[in-house]
């Protein structure tokens, strides 16, 4: 029951069947969206994600970050999993499955063991099971900015640089001239006008889905306008579904194990698991954009991140509820032994 009401709001949040919205308008109008089409996709997506990383920056609470920087063991564990036990799950898939799985989603998984944590749903998941706030978001946001520099990093020693690879030294370029730079605008800004961003939190974050929705969707204009999609067939769907289900569950087994063996405190433990098997499409998405371009396949690449997005929610939500359950039983426990003792 619980399960199907963490689905449940799932299925109806906005933005998820806004992606589903998005892939069949890609299907039915391609050429709006498609690189020099009429949408003008290269320049509104250029617009969008500066926009949407100065909004990140403006709402990074700089001082609970602040608090959260002592833990340096959670720390380690968290970015260690992040950039480090997620690429090499897929390397060792890779050596494994790759002859078998076709090479642009095997790229998709690639660049989705490589992204950063998401911050929003960390944070909020954190705070909701009872577990350590401001080290999440520490964590989390931590998580976003090495992730400018990481990502396209891993993705780079995989597939190469120059040709037929990505040229790392103009990507991190572009990427900190549209990621890093609005997001140090946002965070100077934000003593003169980070109140008025949060009393319109609602509606900035919004904007930010929006311009997500946009990216998604050109990334399939162009991937249907090459004919890739007919190419592929409906079998890889499938293979990315079965393939980011069997992530999340050995990621989460994998990180939960780690923090009890490193003897984590109950709310280190929520904050470690729900950060190190996040991944961002928040970031994903425009980081997509940056270090692929318009490449044909860039919507199989963004495939395994939009399947493991909705995954990590309802899985994690569900996670949540039982932290939650357990630390109320336990702060129970002294009032039930106080009053069998009278």
């Amino acid at each position: 029951m619980h399960a199907f009401k963490h689905l449940k709001r799932v299925v109806t949040d906005w933005f998820l069947c806004g992606m589903l919205v998005a892939t069949l308008l890609a299907y039915l109008f391609p050429r709006f969206g498609a690189a020099g089409g009429a949408m003008h996709a290269e320049w509104v997506v250029n617009i969008g994600v500066f926009l949407v990383f100065f909004l990140y920056g403006v709402n990074l609470p700089s001082e609970q970050i602040s608090q959260g920087l002592k833990n340096w063991r959670l720390h380690l564990m968290v970015q260690g999993f992040t950039f480090g036990v997620f690429p090499l799950i897929w390397l060792l898939s890779d050596k494994l499955l790759g002859a078998h799985v076709p090479t642009l989603l095997m790229l998709g998984f690639l660049y989705l063991c490589a992204l950063p944590s998401t911050i929003s749903s960390s944070v909020a998941l954190t705070g909701s099971a009872g577990g350590n706030v401001p080290a999440a978001i520490f964590n989390a946001s931590l998580s976003s900015v090495l992730g400018i520099f990481l990502t396209p990093l891993w993705v780079s020693l995989v597939v190469g640089s120059g040709a037929g690879g990505i040229d790392l030294g103009s990507t991190l370029i572009d990427l900190c001239a549209m990621l890093l730079l609005p997001l140090v605008l946002g965070q100077l800004l934000r003593p003169f006008c980070g109140r008025f961003f949060a009393r319109h939190k609602r509606y900035t974050s919004i904007v930010d889905k929006l311009v997500i929705l946009l990216l998604v969707y050109a990334a399939f204009c162009n991937s249907m306008v090459s004919g890739m999609w007919q190419q592929q067939g409906s079998s890889v769907i499938l293979s990315a579904l079965v393939g980011s289900t069997t992530l999340l569950a050995l990621i989460l087994w994998m990180t939960t194990r780690t923090a009890r063996a490193l003897r984590f405190s109950p709310a280190d433990e929520i904050a470690a698991v729900f950060c190190a098997s996040k991944k961002s499409l928040a970031a994903g998405a425009p980081m997509a954009a940056l270090i692929f371009g318009a490449n044909p396949g860039l919507g199989l690449i963004l495939l395994p991140i939009m399947i493991y997005h909705p995954l990590q929610l309802i899985v994690c939500s569900v996670l949540a509820e039982g932290y939650a359950n357990r630390n109320r039983q336990i702060a129970e426990q002294p009032a039930e032994v106080a009053v069998s003792a009278r």
